[in-house]
């Protein structure tokens, strides 16, 4: 599913280069649920936007379901991005204003799919994270675990072949948290393929590989029980 080989990302900061990633070497497998996990300034979150097609190496080559993405353009990018990265983040991104129906059909847009099919689908992407009962309901009529799922349904609308989610439990509570961690966990049973970036061991946890990150270069790469 993703291909890293020899992956280096360097920033020029004035006269100054820092190096955020070096020679990073990587394979992820179809349905694999993995941690990327490291403190501030290892590297995670640059290693998030390149897996996410949302910046581009200086170094290497990556692959991913097999095309080769390190040298595409923004336009063959934003491609990518729409049609096999389903993005979670920590602050949710929804529209206040809007349905959450309509909130999860969004990404259904730009891909011209008609209004009725987009409405199907992002009911059938609410059911799956157990929020059939809220479609007409705005985000401020929510829960924050509530509006976590909303967004998770959201990325999975339009069906992608990997799930990212970078800090998905940062603002919730504990109990919430184990809750949605419990979603990723069906979604992965279900053959969802899930990268979940953190600086949590307990989220790294739930996870059955843990990949550590320390300097721009992965020092651990270790699998661990179900």
């Amino acid at each position: 599913m993703i291909q890293l080989r020899g992956i280096g990302k360097t920033y020029l900061m004035g006269s100054n280069q820092l190096v955020a990633l070096a020679d990073v070497n990587l394979d992820i497998a179809p349905n694999e649920y993995v941690a990327l996990i490291g403190p501030s300034g290892s590297g995670k979150s640059t290693m998030m936007n390149l897996l996410g097609c949302l910046d581009l190496p200086t170094a290497g080559t990556y692959a991913l379901d097999g095309e080769a993405v390190a040298g595409l353009g923004e336009d063959q990018l934003a491609r990518v991005r729409n049609r096999k990265i389903g993005f979670i983040f920590q602050s949710y991104y929804l529209m206040p204003r809007t349905t959450i129906a309509d909130n999860v059909a969004q990404p259904l847009i730009y891909r011209g799919i008609a209004p009725a099919m987009r409405r199907e689908r992002a009911n059938a992407a609410l059911a799956r994270v157990g929020l059939e009962a809220r479609v007409l309901h705005k985000p401020n009529e929510l829960s924050g675990g509530q509006r976590q799922r909303v967004a998770i349904a959201r990325a999975l609308v339009g069906r992608p072949n990997v799930l990212l989610a970078d800090e998905p439990t940062g603002n919730l509570d504990s109990k919430t948290a184990r809750e949605i961690m419990d979603v990723f966990g069906d979604l992965h049973r279900e053959g969802m393929t899930i990268i979940i970036v953190t600086h949590d061991p307990a989220i790294a946890a739930y996870c059955h590989r843990v990949i550590r990150l320390h300097d721009g270069r992965i020092v651990e790469d270790r699998r661990q029980a179900a």
